[in-house]
């Protein structure tokens, strides 16, 4: 793969319409066009890890994004800027000043397929249709040539793909018209279900392959060497992984430290750990000038960050012809070694063990398994059975983009995850409890 190939600024869906021109970057646009839009603004209302918050603020998707767009643009200017002196900027191509841009606008994009409830949303839907009511739907995709795996292993990832590409009803080609390039820095997993192993990973739909492969063949990505039906990451996907990577992992850490799930110093000792002793200490002395405790943990947590910018910086950098020779199939953050691994390593067993296994996001799950079984069923019936009377009152509250007339039960199904995952947690508890009688305008 080559830079100049892989840093486009063509539009999906726009290859035969002239915009007129802008000072804005095509990439800045892209950034423009995520933060004004309406899924990305639904972003406020999802969870993060934990329930969303009352008096306490912790993180939701929505303020996590933001932080993964400001540290993937800042790891991203700093690698550009590298690469320029490494290789000359023609080298590059036009777009060689662009890799903050578009970094930064799918650090934006990244979250925006998932549905609500966190984590727990995904697994629900994921269970619904291996062993819940869903399974009773798999043979007819099946004899119509869907492919029963989007579904049973429904990814975030891949729906964000296909918000960002798909042609919803009245809207216009191409989704949100993106980049090539930040599209492409969305797909984590570049390649079907089918593939998705035990991990359960994925990148596309079957109804967005054709898309994707549109884009990948524009960059000019190539196969991964190890598996002929994979393509190799898109470059800058490492650096939207690193991004997330660092900001969920830190700022778990500081929310849990805020809702008293970890006290003072248990926080302080995780995020201490990533410097070497004498760092340590410089960084305790600067910490110290400070009384009060969030200020404290604050400071150590932006210095982690800048610590792990750099760390990954230099992954990247010294793996560049390994990425573009698609070699690398792990994560810039399990491949930095040293000190920094270690105390990684350490905040994630921590946080698996007292942060994710709370009894807050337990809760979360439970509600979110429930809540999603109830509604799959309830909104496929409606579309199954659109002649019926209840699902023709149920399906005029439906938003028109989504498509209730699909001809295929693959369709069917889409639509109805459409729906669903575009939904916050508020608005799904709430229209729970409406198509339960448990939630009724005033008399």
């Amino acid at each position: 793969m080559n830079w100049k190939q892989l840093l486009s600024g063509k539009r999906f869906g726009m290859d035969h319409i002239r915009e007129r021109k802008h000072d804005r970057t095509d990439f800045r646009r892209d950034y423009d066009r995520l933060i004004f839009s309406s899924p990305f603004r639904r972003l406020q209302n999802k969870t993060q890890v934990f329930p969303l918050p009352g008096s306490i603020f912790v993180h939701n998707r929505l303020t996590h994004s933001l932080e993964v767009a400001c540290v993937g643009r800042s790891l991203s200017d700093s690698i550009g800027m590298t690469l320029r002196k490494k290789h000359g900027s023609e080298h590059l191509g036009p777009n060689a000043w662009e890799f903050g841009a578009i970094t930064s606008a799918a650090c934006l994009a990244h979250d925006m397929g998932n549905p609500p409830f966190g984590h727990a949303g995904e697994k629900a839907i994921q269970s619904y249709f291996r062993e819940g009511n869903g399974t009773k739907w798999k043979k007819a995709v099946e004899k119509e040539g869907g492919r029963w795996t989007d579904f049973t292993s429904f990814e975030g990832n891949a729906n964000v793909m296909r918000l960002l590409t798909h042609q919803f009803q009245g809207r216009r080609k191409g989704g949100f018209a993106m980049t090539y390039s930040t599209i492409a820095s969305v797909v984590k997993y570049p390649y079907a279900s089918m593939y998705a192993g035990q991990e359960g990973k994925f990148g596309f739909f079957q109804s967005e392959q054709q898309s994707y492969e549109t884009i990948a063949n524009e960059l000019g990505l190539c196969s991964d060497p190890t598996d002929a039906n994979k393509y190799a990451r898109y470059p800058l996907v490492f650096l939207v992984e690193a991004a997330d990577d660092i900001c969920y992992q830190v700022m778990d850490i500081e929310d849990a430290f805020k809702l008293h799930i970890l006290d003072k110093e248990e926080a302080l000792d995780l995020l201490l750990n990533f410097f070497e002793s004498k760092e340590k200490i410089h960084i305790k002395k600067i910490m110290n000038l400070v009384n009060d405790d969030n200020e404290q943990l604050a400071y150590v947590r932006s210095s982690v960050i800048n610590l792990l910018v750099e760390a990954c910086k230099a992954v990247f950098i010294e793996n560049e012809e390994a990425i573009l020779a698609g070699d690398l199939h792990h994560s810039l953050i399990n491949s930095l070694g040293g000190q920094a691994q270690k105390a990684y390593e350490a905040c994630s067993t921590f946080a698996f063990k007292k942060i994710y296994r709370s009894r807050d996001v337990l809760d979360v799950e439970l509600a979110g398994y429930r809540i999603f079984s109830h509604l799959i069923d309830t909104l496929t019936e409606a579309i199954i059975s659109s002649d019926h009377t209840y699902s023709k009152l149920l399906l005029r509250g439906i938003p028109s983009q989504y498509d209730t007339t699909a001809s295929t039960t693959y369709g069917k199904l889409q639509c109805v995850l459409d729906y669903i995952s575009g939904m916050t947690d508020v608005y799904a508890l709430d229209f729970y409890r409406k198509i339960n009688g448990m939630n009724l305008p005033d008399v």
